[in-house]
């Protein structure tokens, strides 16, 4: 029987680039996010190339939508092989004592406490049948912070802290934690982390090479097809010309 892996926020950016990669792996598809549309959308591309996939319409914020989503899940489809938290986003870029509360609190929510919630639902199946992998996805931004992350970093911190301390706790059984943590990767980040400002976004990649969604889903797939015994416990992820969050080269 094929895998089964569920990737949160998989309308976009990297999440839709590790659908089509695992899809292409021979793995089934669970595929969430808040824009229903979308999904319907990839779920008819992936189904007419063969791939099985159902889709989960909810937001990672909204936990008791997320109970629901889960306990939805038809029972061939419940033993999740491999959850990928990548829900998530950055909003503003504002010095912290200028900050809007309502991005901070939308961050919060969906970077950790979204993650989290998605950890609570599905792990414990994973412990249960002592298999499984949690693929989380991080951020350079949770090494240090930079100027006006602030509250994106710290969330991108606590990513890194929860999966630490959800590989301690599950030391005991085989399942695997994996932190992902791309540099600057060109998707629909930074459109979104700008409201909607185009050309503020574009200048994020102006002058280099950038990540793209199809190169974080490689690394995903490849922690995830490592050995049985070969746990990828953390992998940061970087353009050629950066050298952390905040030392980029830029050509002229």
């Amino acid at each position: 029987m094929n895998k089964i892996v569920l990737i949160t926020g998989a309308t976009s950016g990297i999440g839709e680039a590790c659908a089509s990669k695992f899809a292409q792996a021979g793995y089934k598809l669970i595929l969430t996010g808040r824009n229903a549309d979308k999904l319907a959308q990839l779920q008819h591309v992936f189904t007419s190339k063969g791939t099985s996939v159902i889709t989960l319409n909810f937001d990672v914020r909204d936990r008791d939508s997320a109970k629901a989503a889960i306990a939805s899940i038809p029972d061939e489809w419940k033993n999740i092989d491999i959850l990928i938290n990548n829900a998530g986003l950055a909003l503003g870029l504002e010095p912290e004592y200028q900050g809007d509360f309502s991005d901070w609190d939308t961050m919060i929510d969906t970077n950790i406490k979204g993650l989290l919630t998605m950890t609570r639902l599905i792990v414990p199946g994973m412990v249960e049948r002592d298999k499984g992998h949690v693929i989380n996805i991080g951020s350079v931004a949770g090494e240090a912070a930079y100027a006006g992350g602030n509250v994106y970093c710290a969330t991108k911190a606590a990513v890194k802290t929860i999966s630490d301390g959800l590989r301690i706790d599950l030391a005991h059984t085989a399942v695997k934690v994996t932190t992902v943590k791309p540099g600057l990767v060109e998707t629909n980040f930074s459109n979104t982390r700008f409201h909607g400002d185009n050309e503020r976004a574009d200048n994020v990649y102006k002058g280099i090479t950038p990540l793209t969604g199809e190169d974080i889903a490689d690394v995903a797939l490849y922690a995830a097809q490592a050995p049985a015994h070969v746990q990828i416990a953390e992998i940061l992820v970087l353009a050629t010309h950066q050298a952390n969050g905040s030392i980029i080269y830029r050509q002229k």
